[in-house]
């Protein structure tokens, strides 16, 4: 039950080239912002957006945020110097390094290795800097469960939907959404598979970008069935998409006051107070251990969430 982690319900994607976007997105509610080398940003504004990232990570207010900088893919030519730039210019306010389009267990081990080095070199604990792995073709897909458990660093895996559909040929321009004519769910597979590798290892699992950034009806939708599943959180492309992603991955205040309320109640029933029972009821409801595991999933979310309990547990009178 140690998955929880960091809050990530929200991730916004904030591209390094842009210092408007940089500035504006400290003042945005998302538990985390990650400050993007690669996609976001042309290949000839590349070495200018390190500069503004390092400038951004150290002189910029993310309180409360968790710090992330995507660098570029190990096939491409900007990687190192992206992590050598970017760690060396602010390590000290850099939570994570996110590596996108990882294939194999290798490519992690090449980023733990570089940023232990740097660590070292510049007087940081080892293993501070965590890593996101992203997944995003049929190789990562495959030898997820290796890449998931690359490095102790490894926090979260990622779907990056965008990417993926191109490299299995699927035939849609819409990305993060239902396909027209496919009668089902054609991402289904994928977020399960990338949920057991991440939950086998005790990590955080999240959801990639719904691309249509002004129907938020769009996002709430396709952000439900992630959460619906247990991922803890889902890229946001636009401001506009925080708040749906923030209340998608929260539980509801009457969830979260009951989970609370059956930790109450089973811990009580189990106590010598109680008796000393392993199953007791709790309204019209028998609870158990099992009840007292998915409580703890539930609470986690609504503690990291923030979330206040709205009612109290009375033990019974014996």
């Amino acid at each position: 039950m140690t998955v929880a982690g960091r809050p990530r319900r929200s991730c916004l994607a904030v591209p390094g080239s842009s210092t408007k976007m940089l500035g504006k997105a400290q003042g945005l509610p998302a538990d985390q912002v990650f400050l993007d080398l690669e996609d976001a940003v042309a290949p000839l504004a590349k070495a200018d957006a390190r500069k503004n990232v390092v400038a951004a990570l150290n002189e910029g207010d993310w309180a409360g945020k968790t710090r992330v900088v995507r660098v570029n893919d190990l096939t491409t030519p900007w990687t190192y110097r992206d992590v050598v730039d970017v760690v060396e210019g602010a390590g000290p306010n850099l939570d994570c390094v996110m590596l996108p389009k990882v294939q194999s267990a290798s490519h992690v081990e090449w980023l733990d290795l570089t940023l232990t080095q740097i660590e070292r070199a510049i007087g940081l604990e080892p293993g501070r800097i965590g890593i996101e792995a992203q997944i995003e073709n049929a190789a990562g897909l495959v030898n997820v469960d290796a890449i998931a458990a690359a490095s102790a660093r490894v926090e979260t895996i990622i779907f990056g939907p965008a990417d993926f559909m191109a490299s299995i040929n699927m035939r849609s321009l819409t990305v993060g959404g239902l396909i027209p004519g496919y009668p089902g769910d054609p991402y289904h597979y994928v977020l399960m598979r990338l949920l057991m590798a991440a939950r086998m290892h005790d990590r955080q699992a999240i959801d990639g970008p719904f691309l249509q950034i002004r129907d938020v009806d769009g996002f709430r939708e396709a952000a439900g069935r992630s959460a619906a599943l247990g991922f803890d959180g889902k890229w946001v492309l636009h401001p506009g998409q925080i708040e749906a992603a923030n209340e998608v991955y929260s539980p509801s205040q009457e969830d979260y006051d009951q989970a609370e309320l059956i930790l109450d109640a089973y811990a009580h029933a189990t106590s010598e107070a109680g008796g000393r029972v392993g199953a007791v009821m709790l309204g019209d409801e028998m609870i158990d251990e099992a009840s007292r595991k998915m409580a703890l999933v539930v609470s986690a979310k609504g503690r990291a969430a923030g979330m206040t309990r709205t009612s109290a547990f009375t033990p019974p009178e014996r």
